[in-house]
């Protein structure tokens, strides 16, 4: 819960989830770093000389990578071999996964605010002005628990996910890249708003209603009632009550929907149609929108995800990358 609060100042409650990018990082010495990717057909060279990133080239892998790199600063010659069980332009935060895990097979301290600001600043360079959200979980978030965030200054709280919450991400078959979507314009809307009524994030929803800008008035209130919705959603979690947790990610897409205009027809029908499957409490599209992928919370069983025709993955909350990057996982 909480798309598309964090570059607005306010809360969200993602959780890590056991699919995973790693990258293994072998000296060689030298001036050159050479990246390979299981997923990727063409590697990547890249001069140490200059830091790294140089002028970054060409839209791709290849220039988030030299990003990373340059915002590392100094990083020795060698080889580094990438593997990903993620499934790319899914909404599943793909390129967040793949710059933390570069910049921690690159030495990078496994600091969630640092590394967090860094691969977001990274990935802000390459073409898509991201939030701190996705890199923030992936390194902060442990076993068994979502991570309630504060974006005021990134505070962060455990919390428990119920036993009996199963989550399953759907695939709708389309794919999308923020940085050629219109996630660029919502943020600029966003800044209007806050322009009229500060910071999103605080904002109570007289203040939202009150914009006389019909488009922005919709903006600011998905935001204001997003952060309502995780606070909620949160106790829900503690009482064990997954039909309320379910209504609220049903409420939730709506609001994407409708006032922040990120959902698409097919996303919606794959919406409808999981809502209406029995034994599902709620679902969502997830990530920055504009294509990829529906999360759904259910009974345990209620989904099968070979059934789905653009693949589906039942998904726990997992231990982030901090855990991974000190060795207490394979």
């Amino acid at each position: 819960m909480g798309d598309h609060t964090d570059y607005n100042g306010g809360v969200a409650l993602p959780m890590a989830i056991d699919l995973a990018t790693e990258a293994v990082f072998a000296p060689l010495g030298g001036a050159n770093l050479h990246i390979v990717s299981a997923e990727e057909r063409d590697p990547v060279d890249l001069s140490l000389i200059a830091g790294g990133d140089g002028d970054l080239g060409p839209p791709g892998w290849g220039r988030l990578a030299a990003a990373v790199v340059g915002a590392l600063g100094p990083v020795p010659g060698g080889e580094v071999l990438v593997s990903s069980s993620i499934p790319i332009g899914a909404g599943l935060s793909s390129s967040a996964a793949f710059s933390v895990a570069l910049a921690l097979s690159l030495g990078a301290p496994p600091d969630p605010k640092r590394l967090a600001v860094l691969c977001r600043d990274a990935e802000a360079r390459a073409g898509a002005d991201v939030g701190l959200m996705d890199p923030f979980v992936i390194v902060a978030a442990h076993e068994g628990s979502a991570l309630l965030i504060d974006f005021e200054d990134l505070a962060a709280s455990d919390v428990a996910v119920p036993d009996d919450a199963e989550f399953t991400v759907v695939h709708s078959g389309a794919v999308r890249q923020l940085a050629s979507s219109a996630y660029a314009e919502r943020r600029a809307e966003c800044a209007r708003a806050a322009a009229l009524i500060g910071v999103l994030g605080h904002a109570t929803t007289g203040a939202a209603d009150a914009i006389s800008d019909p488009l922005l008035r919709r903006r600011a209130r998905h935001v204001v009632s997003e952060c309502r919705r995780v606070h909620e959603f949160v106790v829900a979690l503690g009482s064990d009550d997954l039909s309320a947790a379910g209504a609220l990610m049903d409420e939730s897409h709506r609001s994407l929907r409708d006032d922040f205009g990120v959902s698409t027809p097919a996303i919606d029908a794959l919406v409808e149609q999981l809502a209406a499957t029995p034994g599902v409490h709620g679902a969502r599209l997830t990530g920055g929108g504009f294509g990829g992928c529906v999360v759904a919370l259910s009974e345990r069983g209620a989904l099968d995800p070979g059934s789905w025709r653009h693949g589906a993955w039942r998904v726990r909350p997992s231990a982030g990358a901090r855990r991974h990057a000190l060795g207490e996982r394979t």
